[in-house]
């Protein structure tokens, strides 16, 4: 059989203008963000109301395996800040983020929780379901704008900025939340005093199913 010889010149030079592989993509630290997540294990979270064994670290992932979990919280508190989550739900999947929120009590009124949820079961099972309960939700005070959510399986990307008064929220690249919480301060006197607090700690939800969550960022502002 015949074969043609290439270079080792050559060779590798097309190596070097061939594109990264999407796995060496994900490694990539946004600009200016800082891992809270090394992909081997929980160091610098703690879990809070919950049991420890619903959790798990799979493949360079954090993984809620089951519901009961609680909340996963990281050790520092954060005032204003920019957090990056990826997450992909499981069929009935119920989770959250944790923002601005003390280590007691029920986080998402003692502090902030912008929902994770599996929008499409919840809504066809859950007749009471609101739309201050939708994924990027303020759990129980705001409601997203639009519908951004991936099916069930694949990877969304959660971007959430805090700065003072002011919560944005995009879901997949698309705004789904920009909310003054000043103009919320009827909630915050009622059931969501969490609304008032100026800085607390991160958190992820273990509610109900298997949830996965990989590039966990923040940057600080």
């Amino acid at each position: 059989m015949f074969r043609r010889l290439f270079p080792l010149s050559l060779i590798a030079a097309l190596l070097a203008l061939s594109p990264a592989r999407p796995a060496d993509k994900e490694k990539d630290v946004p600009e200016g963000f800082t891992p809270l997540f090394d992909g081997k294990d929980l160091a610098g979270w703690e879990v809070l109301d919950g049991k420890k064994d619903a959790w798990a670290v799979e493949d360079g992932m954090i993984v809620t395996k089951t519901g009961g979990g609680g909340w996963l919280m990281t050790d520092k508190e954060y005032g204003d800040f920019e957090v990056r989550v990826d997450f992909k739900m499981s069929e009935g999947g119920n989770s959250g983020v944790a923002l601005r929120a003390p280590l007691s009590g029920n986080v998402s009124n003692t502090g902030m929780e912008i929902q994770l949820l599996d929008d499409v079961w919840h809504k066809k099972n859950l007749k009471d379901l609101k739309p201050v309960q939708y994924t990027g939700a303020i759990y129980g005070v705001v409601a997203p704008s639009k519908d951004a959510l991936k099916p069930v399986g694949e990877w969304n990307t959660i971007n959430i900025t805090a700065k003072g008064r002011q919560i944005t929220i995009l879901l997949n690249g698309v705004k789904r939340v920009d909310a003054n919480l000043d103009d919320y301060k009827e909630a915050a006197e009622k059931d969501h005093p969490g609304l008032k607090r100026e800085k607390g700690h991160l958190g992820l939800q273990s509610h109900s199913n298997r949830v996965e969550f990989r590039n966990v960022y923040v940057k600080e502002l």
